[in-house]
């Protein structure tokens, strides 16, 4: 900037540098999407396009900020942890590409209007805090996808939107899996992962992804599958976080400080105090989508070997 008599104004910028040796989290929400999903006809109660394009918005995030985003979403250096900078960066990088890409998953589907989507950015001192977030995102996605799909259940076979609200007003999850299952043939578990458990981005080894079946007692095949391991891959998966096994591992140690950035994940969780489910007003994406669009419930990509993924981001 020139230095003239109004470069005072610079002295009116906040110093926003996010404390030294924490985790940054930020976390993108959709404004307005109930409108939005509406007007481009999105499937109740969980539409797999939409889903699958925030995906790959946020695998586009992850990719172009490698290695400051570790566990889709984000920690950098290079803007001097200005929490600003890093926040309206990652905001506006995730909703340019989802409208890029919005064409390849909604094909038949004009885009009719531009979407948005705020964000937030949270410190967490340790490693604790971050997987406790992680763990309450995934714990209210299984609450939300649960009443979204008996509800959405209850719609589509007669019930009016306001006789559905009654009915499950005052539900526990036990309800709610009982009318699914009596009287709409469901059985929530047998549900796609992507919808029940969310999905979390993650760098890990293409063998764990399960990239390599060769037989390993060949000499060459041997090779392959340990040049396999030194690979990392942006790993998409629908599996449980609230548990152990993603977070634990006794080969990492992971490290003090790394910064993150936020999805949208399930698991399942108790009702202790016997508290009724809830749906969380202020989530966007309400939307579900027909066979067709389910993606492939047996990929072991998406579900299985990733044990120690938390961990390993965590230590980068």
């Amino acid at each position: 900037m020139a230095l003239s008599r109004f470069a005072y104004v610079r002295s009116y910028e906040q110093q926003d540098a996010a404390l030294p040796n924490t985790y940054m989290l930020v976390r993108l929400d959709g404004k307005g999407f109930h409108k939005f999903s509406a007007k481009h006809q999105f499937h109740k109660p969980n539409d797999a396009r939409a889903l699958e394009l925030m995906n790959h918005a946020a695998r586009k995030v992850m990719e172009q900020l490698r290695p400051e985003v570790v566990l889709a979403f984000g920690e950098s250096d290079e803007y001097s942890r200005r929490q600003s900078k890093i926040l309206t960066y990652i905001t506006s990088l995730f909703t340019s590409n989802y409208v890029l890409a919005w064409s390849t998953f909604f094909p038949h589907q004009h885009l009719d209007e531009a979407p948005s989507f705020d964000g937030r950015l949270v410190l967490y001192p340790t490693e604790k805090e971050v997987r406790d977030y992680f763990s309450w995102r995934q714990a209210d996605t299984h609450v939300n996808n649960l009443y979204n799909t008996v509800f959405w259940a209850m719609v589509q076979g007669g019930r009016t939107e306001r006789e559905a609200h009654e009915r499950l007003k005052g539900t526990l999850s036990a309800d709610k899996n009982e009318i699914l299952f009596n009287e709409h043939n469901i059985n929530y578990d047998s549900l796609p992962p992507l919808f029940r458990k969310g999905s979390i981005l993650c760098w890990g080894p293409e063998a764990d992804a399960g990239l390599e079946q060769k037989d390993s007692s060949s000499p060459s095949s041997l090779q392959v599958k340990t040049k396999a391991k030194s690979k990392m891959m942006l790993r998409t998966l629908h599996v449980d976080i609230i548990g152990h096994a993603f977070w634990s591992s006794s080969r990492i140690q992971p490290r003090s400080s790394v910064p993150l950035v936020e999805t949208n994940e399930d698991a399942e969780i108790s009702e202790e105090g016997g508290a009724a489910d809830q749906p969380d007003s202020n989530r966007a994406l309400n939307v579900m989508s027909g066979p067709a669009e389910q993606p492939d419930r047996t990929d072991s990509h998406r579900t299985n070997a990733y044990a120690g993924l938390g961990a390993r981001a965590l230590a980068s």
